[in-house]
């Protein structure tokens, strides 16, 4: 497994419909494999606009099964890019079951699988119980041309469990697409995902959109990052208004080094965990 990864991630604003969002990320991607990027992840419900600010129905047009088409369309490009690719879609299972889901696509087109966001928030501008079921197929890891890979979405990443299984399975990057706004949980942002990584000992790409759209007041503040396992930003985060592909070299030696620092997965007691595991 090399030593370094260049990886990406994309923070853009709502285009006004689906197709040219799909395009402008096709574009995306190709512009980060060709600066040497090997992985590359999207933003929330990255086709679409966030539509939860409000419930209506009519944005249930927007669910897709995945795999499905625009999962293969993706397939092809990761394929002739020779990229990773994360693809956080609006999923429909069947009519009337739907979810907050991330497709992951291998360097060389497969579909490896699917993580569907667990925790689901229902509060002002964040309307998601709405439109999503909660995720049943736990806390996957996914094995690409990058190494092992995991994904926890957006709201998921206020609740330290993921993380933590995410790094027993193995994950060597978690990525985190979102859509959160300036407000109430901004100073969040550039703290619990760092304290995350510190924790688990693993890289986390944090992505989350742009601008404000017409649905609602809800002002996307960018500033996109990798962090390392010592919570140290790679480089500089993202942009607080504008779009922009961040691409970073990942050191992934790091991992062994901080592991053999800092025993946390030697030294954490799962026989006490009894009462935080009761409903």
């Amino acid at each position: 497994m090399a030593d370094n990864i260049r990886a990406a991630l994309v923070q853009t604003s709502w285009t006004g419909d689906k197709e040219s969002m799909i395009k402008a990320h096709e574009e995306y991607a190709r512009q980060a494999a060709a600066q040497g990027a090997k992985v590359i992840c999207f933003q929330e419900l990255f086709y679409g606009p966030y539509f939860c600010q409000v419930q209506d129905k009519q944005y249930y047009s927007y669910a897709e099964s995945i795999p499905g088409p625009t999962t293969e369309r993706f397939q092809a490009l990761a394929k002739e890019l020779g990229l990773v690719m994360i693809l956080p879609m609006y999923e429909q299972e069947q009519p009337g079951i739907l979810y907050n889901t991330a497709a992951v696509v291998d360097a060389d087109g497969s579909y490896l699988g699917k993580y569907r966001k667990t925790h689901i928030p229902q509060v002002k501008g964040f309307w998601e119980k709405f439109y999503f079921r909660p995720g049943n197929l736990g806390y996957p890891t996914f094995d690409t041309a990058v190494g092992r890979i995991g994904v926890y979405i957006c709201y998921d990443r206020h609740f330290p469990e993921g993380w933590r299984a995410l790094g027993l399975a193995g994950a060597r990057i978690v990525f985190n697409p979102s859509a959160t706004h300036r407000g109430l949980s901004s100073y969040l942002w550039k703290l619990e995902q760092p304290a995350s990584a510190v924790a688990n000992e693993y890289f986390i790409g944090a992505i989350n959109r742009t601008g404000i759209e017409p649905l609602g007041e809800n002002d996307f503040y960018g500033t996109s990052y990798f962090v390392d396992p010592e919570g140290k930003f790679v480089g500089e985060t993202g942009d607080a208004h504008e779009p922009e592909l961040i691409v970073r070299d990942l050191d992934m030696e790091l991992l062994e080094e901080v592991r053999d620092r800092w025993q946390f997965y030697r030294d954490r007691r799962p026989d006490a965990y009894d009462q935080l595991v009761q409903p």
